[in-house]
């Protein structure tokens, strides 16, 4: 099973999002947030910046995303992969073809759910 690219960037329903945050969000933080523990958003980070999937169920426990949540996901989404052990957030030795495909997912996430912050210690390009 993998992950498809997205096709069209724009959402099937208008979503209103708040203004993207810079907020600080260190790995120990971030890890928390991946669905299972209750007063935490369900996050998935995207290149250092961290997305809040909360109202959406496929990063839920049980989800077919669900080993995306509480991760910086970089590395799975440009290779189209939903095995745990892709899901990290070093591309540098990637391919443009998969960086492009990388920088579709960002889009596509920053058209559907808010930027609540990015994580600590990691840099663009890893």
């Amino acid at each position: 099973m993998s992950a498809a690219a997205p096709g069209n960037f724009e959402p099937k329903k208008p979503v209103q999002l708040a203004l993207p945050k810079d907020d600080p969000i260190t790995q120990d933080y971030l890890v928390k947030c991946d669905g299972t523990n209750g007063g935490y958003p369900t996050c998935v980070a995207i290149k250092g910046t961290v997305f809040d999937v909360t109202n959406n169920a496929a990063y839920a426990v049980g989800g077919q995303y669900h080993v995306f949540a509480g991760k910086d996901a970089s590395r799975a989404l440009a290779t189209s992969s939903l095995k745990p052990e892709d899901v990290k957030p070093e591309y540098s030795d990637l391919g443009d073809k998969e960086k492009g495909v990388l920088d579709d997912w960002f889009t596509f996430f920053s058209k559907r759910y808010n930027i609540v912050g990015q994580v600590t210690g990691s840099a663009a390009n890893l």
